[in-house]
């Protein structure tokens, strides 16, 4: 088990209550990272979000094992829906 080095600092919510960190923490900060936020009466815990990283190839191999879903519309009955769609669009004009 590794241990991370937690850096600290003063932050300050201001008079419009937002939360501003010192610059030396912002700088190790990535943009647009998300946090689970948690507060109680004496502390307030930022958590990052880790997003799922997507195995491309194991996606695309899962996609070929699926079945053909047998309520698939041709390509037919597509190109005929998107004929009445237009002509329904082009009516209201």
């Amino acid at each position: 088990m590794g241990f991370n080095f937690m850096e600290t600092g003063i932050a300050k919510v201001t008079a419009d209550r937002k939360l501003e960190l010192p610059e030396e923490l912002q700088q190790k900060l990535n943009p647009l990272t998300e946090y689970e936020v948690s507060l109680s009466d004496d502390e307030i815990v930022l958590k990052k979000i880790e997003k799922p990283v997507v195995d491309l190839d194991k996606f695309l191999l899962e996609l070929e094992q699926l079945e053909l879903d047998p309520d698939q519309p041709s390509l037919e009955e597509i190109s005929q829906i998107v004929k009445e769609v237009r002509k329904d669009l082009w009516s209201k004009k």
